[in-house]
């Protein structure tokens, strides 16, 4: 039998051999730090047995397999831990993620106390250091075995399993669990660790289930690397836009409205109406759209033209019962079908297409409540949506334009080297889920794939994430504690032009179907002003802050000429405010910079009496004396071109040295 090893070399042996031994026969410090296998490219156990000619690879903490087999032990010394203490808990499941792992119980919500006393119980168990083995069981032992320890969560998961399928069990010492792993050879592999929090988690991610008490932690092979995550969970806090967006009074949300509904403050819908002017002028200026403006709602018939109410229905609000009511109807949850009405209106010619057309579109969707989070997943939001219709022929050229209108918008925000592509396509293995022929869905994918290549775009290939009529480029971004959320959607769709029977006259005077591009420039507004708070601390670019520019009047004497600055700023369209207070002008500083305002003019008698101002700016600090139209002018263009300082101050107003 010959083993291939990840730098090419080769080991031959006379008989199997474990993972694990494999490890130890290229050294025995391979074989401690070792925490997983991977046997021609697919992740194992370190007992798993390995017979025949492979590739080999031998997995530590340092790689991001194999410190997700750590996390994932981690996740069941909680387990341990918690059974220990709170015998009457139930288990439910326990996976590593990429932050760290995390395990729902049945059972009350822990308190930041119980996870104190957990981590010591942990670091108990640890210390004894437990050999870990792994063993199966069939089906029918496997589901007694865990009845008769009062595990009904283990047991639905084992009924659950495909008949066949291998049903493996863990045991820690005297603690058990039904799991599929890998997991260490021993507890004492798990070095440094943290439970973060508890909160709950409906079974199954299905709000219809039980609500559990899920508890988050996370896992390292070594202290030091604990203690550098934690201290980026420390600053990720603070620029978390959920805390720091009520903070600076962006938006709020109040129970007796509702879950996923946040109330945008003044402040708040100052940045996005910022952002939503931008989109429309860029998008009808420079970009050929034209807008629509369609009903909130629609009857149910339109979506069961779409497919919607077949595939999507669960994610609608309906209004209406389909068995008492004539006329059900549903609050939107995509713009598609109304703007394809706006098309058919008309009869267009091969020589009209393509048309581009754009809607600021406020849509709804019924996602779960165990989903909602501030303004990254909410059941309102405001889109900036479009749909071009086109000659086949057509299409390349066009999604090609989508790419770079996404593009340009990723740049002029500043987060293009935030963001990662990806390529949603179907799940052959799941075709009730779309609509079309097999051939249509790889045809169409297979243009998108060539176009990212072209663009020299690097992406990944996501099974099972295409919508149900088509494949689609995401564009997603991480936020502050990384989890993904997709910002921007652009997607092919060959399909629906034959479902609303639309269609264009060629130049032969024949009806064709045309294609259709699903895409949104910056995506859902909400969304995006949570990115740019965590983006920037809300230290947003000048031309998005709510307020730009504050006057700061040294005394009440001079409060007249403070007004005089103010209100030639407004002349020029610059966000302004004059603070009148009777405060010495360092406290005034001090809290303009802590409200996160790019721009403070201080004026006081040398100003006046020159009719200048005294510029403090969170870019440089003290700029110095300027005439006010010297300073308009700079912001002005600034603000005009969306320019994006660089700040070069720290927080107390001070150079950076070699900024």
């Amino acid at each position: 039998m010959i083993i291939t090893l990840k730098d090419g070399s080769q080991k031959e042996y006379a008989e199997s051999k474990s993972v694990y031994e494999i490890a130890l026969d290229i050294s025995e410090g391979l074989a401690r730090a070792a925490c997983a296998g991977e046997v021609d490219g697919e992740v194992v156990d370190l007992r798993t047995v390995v017979e025949k000619d492979c590739e080999v690879s031998i997995l530590t903490a340092n790689d991001e397999k194999g410190l997700a087999a750590l996390r994932h032990t981690a996740s069941h010394v909680l387990a341990e831990a918690v059974k220990n203490l709170y015998p009457e808990a139930k288990l439910a499941i326990g996976p590593s993620i990429d932050t760290g792992f995390y395990y729902d119980f049945d059972h009350e919500s822990f308190s930041r106390e119980e996870l104190d006393a957990l981590e010591k119980e942990m670091k108990k168990i640890i210390k004894k250091g437990a050999k870990i083995e792994r063993y199966t069981l069939p089906r029918e032992e496997a589901i007694k075995f865990m009845e008769e320890k009062g595990e009904p969560y283990k047991v639905e998961l084992i009924k659950d399993l495909p008949e066949g399928e291998e049903i493996s069990f863990y045991s820690q010492g005297d603690f058990v669990d039904l799991c599929a792993g890998p997991h260490l050879m021993n507890t004492k592999g798990v070095k440094a660790f943290k439970l973060t929090s508890s909160s709950g988690a409906y079974w199954r991610g299905d709000e219809k289930n039980k609500m559990l008490s899920r508890i988050y932690g996370t896992a390292f092979s070594k202290k030091d690397e604990l203690n550098e995550y934690l201290a980026q969970m420390e600053e990720a806090k603070k620029r978390d836009h959920n805390k720091l967006g009520r903070e600076m009074e962006l938006f709020t949300t109040v129970d007796v409205i509702g879950q996923g509904l946040p109330l945008l403050m003044p402040k708040g819908v100052i940045i996005l109406k910022e952002l939503q002017r931008w989109i429309e002028d860029l998008e009808d200026n420079e970009w050929g759209y034209v807008r629509t403006k369609t009903p909130l709602m629609a009857k149910s018939d339109l979506y069961k033209i779409s497919g919607h109410w077949d595939h999507y229905k669960e994610g609608m609000f309906v209004l209406g019962d389909e068995e008492k009511d004539k006329e059900v109807y549903a609050l939107r949850p995509m713009t598609c079908p109304f703007q394809y009405y706006v098309y058919k209106a008309t009869q267009h010619s091969y020589r009209d297409l393509p048309i581009r057309y754009g809607e600021t579109s406020t849509l709804f969707r019924n996602e779960d409540s165990g989903e909602m989070h501030g303004l990254t997943r909410v059941r309102q939001f405001t889109i900036s949506e479009g749909h071009l219709i086109m000659r086949p022929d057509q299409m390349v050229e066009e999604f090609k334009g989508c790419m770079a209108l996404a593009k340009h918008c990723l740049e002029t925000l500043g987060v293009e080297e935030d963001v990662t592509y990806h390529l949603s396509k179907w799940d052959p293995d799941n075709k009730e889920k779309y609509i079309g022929e097999p051939e249509v869905w790889e045809e169409t994918q297979e243009h998108i794939r060539q176009i990212l290549t072209e663009l020299n775009i690097p992406f990944v290939e996501d099974v099972g994430e295409a919508a149900f009529y088509g494949p689609k480029v995401d564009i997603n971004a991480k936020n502050v504690y990384g989890k993904e959320d997709t910002m921007i959607t652009i997607q092919w769709d060959a399909l629906l032009a034959e479902q609303f029977d639309m269609y264009y006259i060629d130049e032969n005077g024949e009806k064709k179907r045309p294609g259709i591009i699903h895409r949104t420039a910056m995506g859902c507004y909400e969304r995006t002003l949570a990115w740019l708070i965590e983006k920037y601390a809300g230290l947003f670019p000048t031309w998005l802050c709510p307020e730009q520019v504050r006057v700061l009047p040294i005394s009440e004497k001079y409060g007249e000429y403070a007004e005089k600055v103010q209100a030639q700023l407004k002349k020029n369209g610059i966000r302004s405010s004059v603070d009148n207070r009777s405060e010495k002008i360092g406290y005034k500083i001090r809290e303009a910079r802590l409200q996160k305002i790019p721009y403070m003019l201080v004026v006081g008698a040398k100003e006046e009496e020159e009719q200048v101002v005294s510029v403090r700016s969170r870019y440089l600090g003290d700029e110095g004396q300027k005439s006010l139209d010297a300073f308009m002018d700079a912001v002005c263009r600034e603000i005009r071109t969306k320019e994006i300082r660089k700040i070069q101050v720290d927080a107390e107003g001070k150079r950076i040295e070699n900024s």
